[in-house]
């Protein structure tokens, strides 16, 4: 019950999901428990068969919420703050369990009570209503919602305010109007897409470059490719929310920002999903389809449990992209040299870990592990060795591809593919040092898409692989 000396003062009632945080606190919790142990999910999946109150109530006991992870609305916090100059009681009511309800109104200090689910009421809509009544003996409130679920306590509040634009005069929305087009397609992460690219490394080696059929298999490849790797970005992202948020870059990510909900995150996965394997199983041999369900099973076992894994997620990351250049050959049905994927892992085991050491470099506590992953800060250097170390070992590699290809008679100039290992040796060499400068924002595969001298370097080797495939300069010699 409230103090009689606040009963003059009309409370403000403030929801939490959605409203007070972008985050689904509930929703949250299920899948930090399942990240817990696969199993968990036939435990989940047990407790909700006995309601979702009960299941609420299960989870939190196991999987609390970090409340110091959080962000909150800064036009809630100022509607709150403005009720609190007043001197109004500030009520937390949510539909997430009371347990988390107590940790989060604890940690921010922004309210006077909090009422929350238990394991026999899910404090949704009417149920919410009328445990609210009851706490407030049927004085009148104001409330802070955000979805349709909070209707019945717009109705009955004296004032309603809603975080998302709610059709109806009596609500009044705080928050400017957004784009969910532009969430959904910020979260696909276009620009990734280039990295599958790679597919087309066997239609250039085998000297397809002017072959209609096997410039088609290679673009539709690409498509589902890409399709596959925006669905699995979902789930990596639904994964690592509370850690995305505690990221001065990462925090601005749809769903870490709470732009995009979990279930439109997930519809939007199943989506692309059953496009980019419809597209495979219609138009590209078997082999490719393996290629891409391997893939799928890898991206998934890293989102799950081998990004935590030390050393074991860089040689994952290695072996997706190395999985690029085979489903490439698959797709156009030709064989790939071994010291084309020997290359590859080697290369790109360098830039996972160049991938690591941007994170790491972040992170200045020496022996604290980094969230999400499974280094500590004092591996920064070693982590910067094995990069390094891999490099030039990739480029070694590719002088034995070369001299492997200059024997098979497709080119006419075979001696100037000598000249890629110069731009392999000067690109990564100049790559690492700048991340060492901290130049390099995040992953380096972005970053040299954007990056003038990287994309020099590029064109620089792709005239080189022309001219040592079209000019007849073996003749001269």
């Amino acid at each position: 019950m409230l103090d009689k000396s606040s009963q003059d003062l009309t409370p403000l009632v403030v929801d939490l999901d959605g409203t007070l945080t972008p985050a689904d606190i509930s929703l949250e919790s299920f899948l930090r428990f399942i990240r817990q142990g696969w199993f968990n999910i036939f435990a989940l999946a047990l407790w909700l068969t006995k309601g979702r109150s009960f299941a609420k109530a299960m989870v939190a006991r196991r999987s609390p919420v970090v409340a110091d992870s959080l962000s909150f609305r800064p036009e809630v916090v100022a509607l709150i703050e403005e009720a609190k100059i007043d001197g109004r009681p500030i009520i937390l009511a949510s539909g997430s369990h009371q347990r988390n309800v107590a940790r989060i109104a604890r940690s921010s200090g922004l309210f006077d009570h909090h009422l929350g689910t238990t394991a026999r009421r899910n404090l949704i809509g009417h149920s919410k209503l009328q445990q609210l009544m009851q706490y407030l003996d049927g004085e009148a409130f104001d409330y802070i919602g955000d979805s349709k679920a909070d209707l019945p306590l717009w109705e009955a509040a004296r004032n309603a305010y809603s975080t998302r634009l709610i059709p109806s005069a009596k609500v009044q929305a705080i928050l400017p109007k957004q784009s969910k087009w532009r969430a959904m397609k910020k979260s696909l992460r276009p620009h990734q897409w280039a990295k599958n690219a790679l597919i087309f490394v066997p239609v250039a080696t085998a000297g397809l470059f002017f072959d209609p059929a096997a410039l088609l298999k290679a673009s539709i490849a690409t498509i589902s490719f890409s399709l596959i790797a925006s669905a699995i970005y979902q789930v990596n992202d639904l994964m690592d929310m509370e850690a995305d948020r505690n990221h001065p870059k990462k925090r601005h990510r749809p769903l870490a920002a709470g732009t995009l909900s979990i279930p439109q995150a997930m519809i939007l996965a199943a989506l692309l999903l059953v496009t980019g394997f419809a597209l495979s199983l219609l138009f590209l041999p078997m082999g490719f389809t393996g290629a891409l369900t391997v893939y799928l099973a890898l991206t998934t076992a890293y989102s799950f449990r081998l990004k935590s894994a030390m050393t074991l997620d860089v040689i994952a990351l290695a072996c997706l992209y190395t999985l690029r250049v085979m489903a490439g050959a698959l797709a156009i049905a030709v064989p790939l040299s071994f010291w084309l994927l020997a290359f590859s892992l080697f290369f790109f085991l360098s830039l996972g870990y160049m991938k690591r050491y941007t994170e790491l470099a972040f992170h200045t506590v020496p022996h604290k592990l980094l969230d999400g992953r499974g280094y500590v800060g004092s591996d920064l250097d070693i982590v910067a060795m094995s990069g390094v170390s891999a490099g030039m070992v990739s480029i070694l590699v590719m002088g034995l591809f070369i001299h492997d290809i200059s024997e098979s008679g497709v080119y006419q100039a075979p001696h100037l593919l000598w000249g890629i290992c110069i731009g392999l040796l000067y690109w990564i060499n100049r790559v690492w040092m700048m991340a060492r400068r901290g130049e390099v924002d995040g992953d380096p595969v972005a970053f040299a898409i954007k990056d003038r001298r990287s994309i020099i370097v590029a064109l620089f080797m792709g005239a080189i692989f022309l001219a040592a495939r079209f000019l007849p300069l073996g003749q001269l010699s």
